[in-house]
């Protein structure tokens, strides 16, 4: 099918007619309920597509760079890739991985903080030039290993951790910036531009302004003392949604025409990741065992509940936050899921938590959700579940590999690739298309069959 001697690594169900993402759920739940009831993952990388699509029409100026250790998937690497997306890699393997699609090196950013002295050593070897520095340390590594190396000063942006408790604080304050170019200058390391260290829990446009008026004192300092100052990084926290998008633009772009005017040839670039593949995965799972406990009576817990107590269940499922709910070991919040069976709508729901299947008391994936009663054998669907999620398990207690990835594409999205000039012969290369055949039967018995 396509022409060449290489084989794809991974095929995409090509959805047709009235073939829609639910369909293909529903059929592979049916298969993993007649087999070993596996959790896994859909992947519609149409939505990926559509994504660059709202960035390139919001953010037109602005060029991502997306951030790998968000989601590693091959798939949403090469239609990146495909789309024209810069990358921005913190570690070896990540390089790696990029580079295996033909990325060019000017297009990658080694972002990793504290770097290994054998990893900026690949980077200097491989031509990846571009790396991000916050401290004398690092700097003098960088010096050492890779001294064609192109340095973005990583600044903190302190208002944007404020209300934070949790959050770490990475990057130079802007009083030690200076500091820092000077080292940089007596060392013989180019520094080129900003980043802006952004939580990914952003929600105010205001620290995006700020941290582009940051950027302007350092780049004065930077050009002060001889550096070239061509890249301002606005950093990440992007959430995906198009609202944040237009907000964030017209709040920034103002703000780069008063201090960054085309006539400077300062390039832009931010690093969105969960924006681009967050709600392109939907993530199945299965409810493995399930526990009934008295609802304000948890000191009693011994105790069988009495008739008169409304019940909570506790519901234990064959994915937690050691495996494809990392994210949830962050600050993500872990939306409710829904259920996959039939359910009548006047069904009662009840008081209900979600686990992993370790057993570790920080492997509570929803702390409280309503929900009609499950058995165990049940499924849950999560939506959004493509960011932070996709790696190999944290925990020993989680043994099984991760969850398959099944992907797929609509008509309608791949014709619209196509018309953007991507296509599976030229720049998908490693993508087997395949007719999806929509199996009415399973679609049908998949909520019918019993656990």
């Amino acid at each position: 099918m396509k022409g060449i001697a290489d084989e794809p690594q991974y095929s995409v169900d090509l959805l047709e007619g009235g073939t829609a993402l639910c369909d293909v759920i529903d059929n592979h739940i049916y298969e993993q309920t007649l087999s070993e009831k596996n959790a896994f993952f859909v992947a519609d990388l149409g939505v990926i597509m559509r994504q660059h699509v709202r960035w390139r029409t919001h953010m037109a100026q602005i060029r991502p760079y997306y951030a790998v250790r968000c989601n590693s998937s091959p798939a949403v690497i090469e239609v990146l890739a495909a789309l024209g997306t810069g990358f921005i890699c913190t570690n070896k393997s990540e390089l790696e991985l990029v580079q295996s699609h033909g990325i060019p090196p000017e297009d990658i950013i080694y972002g990793g903080i504290c770097k290994q002295v054998s990893q900026i050593k690949y980077a200097a070897k491989n031509g990846i030039d571009l790396l991000v520095c916050d401290n004398e340390a690092e700097l003098r590594k960088i010096s050492r290993c890779h001294p064609n190396a192109k340095l973005l000063l990583q600044v903190s942006t302190e208002v944007s951790n404020q209300d934070d408790e949790m959050s770490m604080t990475f990057g130079c304050s802007l009083k030690d910036c200076r500091h820092l170019l000077e080292r940089a200058k007596e060392l013989g390391v180019q520094v080129v531009g900003v980043r802006s260290n952004i939580s990914s829990s952003c929600e105010d446009d205001q620290v995006y302004v700020h941290a582009v008026s940051d950027a302007r004192c350092v780049f004065d300092m930077g050009e002060e003392i001889g550096f070239n100052m061509k890249i301002l990084d606005i950093g990440g926290g992007f959430s995906g949604s198009e609202s944040q998008l237009q907000l964030i633009n017209s709040a920034v772009m103002s703000m780069v025409d008063l201090y960054f005017p085309s006539s400077t040839g300062v390039s832009i670039i931010a690093e969105p990741g969960s924006f681009f593949v967050s709600s392109a995965f939907t993530l199945a799972v299965n409810v493995i065992s399930k526990e009934v406990v008295a609802r304000d009576r948890q000191d009693q817990a011994h105790d069988d509940p009495s008739p008169n107590d409304e019940p909570e269940f506790q519901y234990y499922m064959n994915e937690g936050v050691y495996g494809s709910f990392a994210s949830k070991l962050s600050e993500t919040l872990i939306a409710a899921p829904s259920v996959h069976k039939n359910t009548s709508l006047d069904a009662p729901v009840f008081s209900s938590s979600l686990w992993g299947p370790s057993g570790d008391d920080l492997d509570q994936v929803v702390e409280h959700c309503l929900l009609p009663e499950l058995n165990i054998g049940d499924w849950l669907v999560f939506t959004q579940a493509g960011a932070y999620g996709m790696g190999q398990p944290l925990c020993a207690a989680t043994d099984s590999p991760p969850p398959p990835v099944y992907y797929v594409i609509s008509s309608r999205d791949w014709f619209e690739m196509q018309d953007t000039g991507v296509t599976h012969e030229t720049t998908l290369k490693n993508f087997s298309l395949v007719p999806y055949f929509l199996n009415s039967c399973q679609t049908e018995a998949a909520l019918s069959v019993p656990a």
